[in-house]
């Protein structure tokens, strides 16, 4: 899939992906790097899901890295072209029917009970096994060009 078929679009972004984005240490650098700029410019929204915050928090603040977790922190809760969302009960309600069909852990059908529920058009991610679920096309890091 290429970047620009993003634009216009809502992407609901994985926690993996902003991981990979922020540290740097992937081989999706290059294009991560083109997928945020795209975001920065308002070419498209991501939105996410407070899983998100607590997945990119834990291993900076179990190694004591403060300024690696305030960074996730600010991007996350005040960049322009990120939204957050809570979990509702809906949300856990759809969450636990995608658990019983597909076998999902409890934070992957979180992620995408939530992005079903606020209408993502693409769900950005780096886990094969979401590709099987129909109600939103995920899109792997792999995949972009």
């Amino acid at each position: 899939m290429v970047i620009a078929d993003l634009y216009r679009k809502t992407i609901f972004l994985d926690t993996a992906p902003l991981i990979y984005y922020i540290e740097g240490n992937s081989s999706y650098q290059d294009k991560l790097n083109d997928v945020f700029k795209a975001n920065t410019n308002g070419d498209f929204i991501f939105i996410t899901s407070c899983i998100t915050l607590l997945e990119v928090l834990v291993k900076p603040l179990r190694e004591g890295e403060k300024e690696l977790a305030n960074k996730y922190k600010k991007i996350l809760t005040s960049a322009v072209g990120i939204s957050i969302f809570e979990i509702s009960n809906d949300i856990a309600l759809k969450a636990a029917e995608l658990r019983a069909i597909y076998n999902l852990r409890t934070p992957d059908a979180l992620q995408f009970a939530t992005a079903i529920e606020y209408k993502a058009d693409y769900f950005l991610t780096n886990d094969n096994r979401l590709k099987s679920l129909k109600q939103v096309s995920s899109v792997l890091l792999s995949e972009l060009q």
